[in-house]
């Protein structure tokens, strides 16, 4: 038996140092350090585990600066704060839907603003 045939993880992945993975679908949160917005991107990201737990590989917290707080999946930027603000999670959870779980009910996140139409 060979030294990798020992070392392999779930899922049949290499599970050994220096062995780079990830798993699609996959999301990143990149977010400004010299803006302390860790915890907005660390809530942004449970928010979008707890939401597809069974839909997304991963999702990576990336450490930037300059006031950048961008949400990707698979490479394709969803969310740019520069371009839109924070994002609203309602329909940050809508793009990603869309991409994962096509038809998939979000229940009261697909929902549009109904007091505007009261």
């Amino acid at each position: 038996m060979g030294t990798d045939a020992r070392r392999v993880g779930r899922r049949g992945q290499p599970n050994y140092p220096g062995a780079v993975t990830t798993r699609q679908p996959r999301v990143e949160i990149e977010y400004c350090t010299q803006c302390r917005w860790l915890l907005r991107a660390a809530w942004t990201a449970q928010e979008l585990l707890t939401t597809f737990t069974r839909d997304l590989g991963e999702v990576a917290l990336v450490p930037g600066v300059g006031g950048v707080f961008e949400v990707r999946l698979d490479g394709e930027t969803l969310w740019s704060r520069k371009e839109s603000g924070f994002p609203d999670l309602a329909e940050l959870k809508r793009l990603v839907r869309d991409r994962v779980a096509p038809g998939r009910d979000l229940g009261h996140s697909d929902r549009k603003d109904q007091s505007a139409s009261s």
